[in-house]
């Protein structure tokens, strides 16, 4: 049987004409060894699969030919060409500086470089990835690296630049080696796939072509592994199966469901994508890489960027004239933020259904009453059956007689019904649809997100905004849980003072006036110039407008220890020994 060889060896290029998609390089190769003017020290560098180290070898061939023809190519015929095509060349010495990084090594390389070569001209090093060498190797190559002798030339590859001393490149000639196209690769794969007698689908050749991402390398052996699958008859759906690759069908589905605000047969499409197997975090990476590819195709000056095949062009570019692009744009940004949160994410499938749904959700007109949530965007469809079937509060069927009345007590997460009427307007409203509003809860706070540099309201401003609020009566328990509310909905960027504010306590004096003891100076003034805010907030949330705020420092004698989560259970055990037995019953520890 004869000895099977995989592609990437088999079909590696001889030549500098047969290199692919580096022809500019190749042709500054060729020019430089017609014209001999060859420099002592040669860089390589560029992604893995590219011809890296096959043009050093083709380099080195071709330098050392007897005969070189007039386009700078090695003749084949003399000598030196004919012990390099079968291996026995003593003119061309190669390194693998991954696994041969020391200093010894390269003080033996170094020895072999004082000997002339017996035939040919040259003696060449090929050093492959020379950044893996350590920095006292490097140091102890500068030297034969500046000024070699005359019948020595260096050829160094790496695919991180970036890793090696400047020293070293400042002596060396650069070559940076470019990705493989998906067009040149599809090319490639055809004459190696004609040579081995396989038949083939042009669309599984680019498959393989974008799953190997730049890669001639990779692509012959994703090739190779897709030939042994198909059994030489290489088909799409084979190669999808082979490959665990997702359809981009699927893509262009969510797409257009998208646009016909469909939630439901995207989350019945993602759950069998799910159940086939597929990562629920590929699969917004992926949808995250075909809406780029939507934008690219928008405009005919970016449409070169796409990295696909010429039918997959053509068929980007039919659905970008379908999606408008400030839904592209938006629908970027929302996936872009469910692949940062994705690893944190305790419930990952949750996290990709609710980010498909505010994707398929953007160009969802809009609802007549106000949106759900924080934003009125977010999730519109799932929360228009609570909007629309809210029992009327007493405010909208009745008359307001008492403005002095106790208000039921509201919880942090009940939702503030909000009535765009004037305090004087306390006649019954119209059966129009109650409005939730729950971004007006910490109405302040929620503005310092969007205007960082706005300067703070005055009193008298702050008594005009909440001049439609009713005065009416509330308690301690009511003003700590308002105040603990309001600290939950504090900016990201005030998240310090938030925290040291839910250790204080408000207290009422002489209602409706609040007292609020501070234990050092920094904090009060901090305070202070939010002081206007929290009155708003406060106000807002407590239905009292004639509520104010009076800070006061401490006295030492004032001052508490704050209660950990511990303390605070010692004190609920001790007040209610039930809690302590049921603890030890379950066998429960504080976490």
């Amino acid at each position: 049987m004869e000895e099977y060889i995989v592609s990437a060896r088999k079909y590696r290029p001889m030549s500098f004409d047969s290199v692919i998609g580096q022809s500019s390089l190749t042709t500054t190769l060729k020019n430089a060894v017609k014209s001999g003017k060859l420099a002592h020290a040669y860089l390589f560098c560029g992604p893995r699969g590219v011809g890296k180290t096959t043009c050093a070898r083709i380099f080195a061939k071709a330098i050392n030919c007897e005969h070189p023809r007039e386009d700078g190519e090695s003749c084949n015929e003399c000598e030196s060409c004919k012990a390099f095509n079968e291996g026995r060349s003593y003119n061309i010495f190669e390194l693998d500086a991954a696994s041969n990084n020391s200093v010894e090594n390269i003080k033996a390389l170094m020895e072999q470089t004082r000997i002339p070569p017996q035939v040919g001209r040259y003696k060449v090093f090929i050093i492959d990835e020379v950044h893996m060498l350590s920095t006292a190797a490097f140091n102890a190559f500068l030297k034969t690296l500046e000024e070699p002798p005359s019948h020595v030339i260096f050829v160094l590859a790496t695919t991180e630049k970036n890793k090696i001393l400047p020293t070293i490149l400042s002596r060396c000639q650069i070559y940076d080696f470019e990705r493989m196209t998906v067009n040149n690769t599809v090319n490639h794969l055809k004459m190696v796939a004609e040579k081995e007698g396989i038949t083939y689908e042009e669309q599984a050749l680019e498959v393989i072509a974008e799953k190997a991402d730049g890669g001639m390398r990779d692509a012959l052996s994703i090739f190779d592994q897709a030939a042994s699958f198909c059994q030489g008859n290489i088909t799409y759906q084979k190669v999808i199966e082979d490959l665990n690759v997702l359809d981009t069908e699927n893509y262009f589905k969510i797409v257009e469901l998208s646009l016909e605000n469909k939630v439901s047969d995207i989350m019945v499409l993602v759950n069998s994508i799910i159940e086939k197997g597929f990562d629920g975090g590929n699969l917004v990476n992926g949808l995250a890489s075909h809406m780029r590819n939507i934008l690219m195709a928008k405009d005919p000056q970016t449409l070169p960027l796409l990295e696909v095949s010429t039918q997959q062009r053509l068929h980007y570019q039919e659905i970008a004239q379908k999606c408008p692009t400030n839904f592209v744009y938006k629908a970027l940004k929302i996936l872009n933020q469910c692949d940062i949160n994705y690893k944190q994410s305790s419930n990952k499938r949750l996290l990709v259904e609710l980010t498909l749904i505010q994707v398929a959700q953007i160009t969802q007109p809009e609802d007549e009453s106000a949106g759900a949530g924080r934003s009125p965007k977010r999730l519109k469809s799932l929360f228009k059956l609570l909007t629309t079937t809210q029992p009327k509060t007493v405010k909208q069927v009745t008359v307001v007689e008492q403005p002095a009345a106790v208000a039921p007590k509201t919880t942090a997460s009940t939702p503030v019904v909000e009535t765009q009427a004037a305090a004087t307007e306390t006649t019954t409203e119209s059966v129009s649809k109650p409005k939730l509003k729950l971004s007006n809860i910490g109405f302040t706070f929620n503005k310092l997100r969007q205007q960082k540099d706005q300067p703070l309201q005055t009193n008298e401003k702050s008594k005009e905004k909440t001049s439609s609020v009713e005065q009416r009566v509330f308690t301690q328990e009511e003003l700590e849980l308002q105040w603990m509310s309001m600290c939950n909905r504090m900016p990201q960027k005030m998240a310090g003072m938030a925290s040291r504010m839910k250790n204080m306590i408000p207290k009422i004096t002489d209602f409706p006036n609040v007292e609020l003891l501070i234990d050092n100076n920094v904090l009060l003034n901090q305070i202070d110039n939010i002081k206007a805010r929290i009155r708003v907030t406060l106000a807002k949330g407590l239905q009292n407008n004639d509520i104010k705020i009076e800070l006061r420092l401490a006295e030492a004698e004032e001052i508490a220890p704050i209660k950990t989560k511990m303390d605070i259970f010692d004190d609920m055990r001790k007040a209610n020994p039930s809690i302590e037995h049921l603890r030890q019953v379950l066998q429960l520890d504080l976490a």
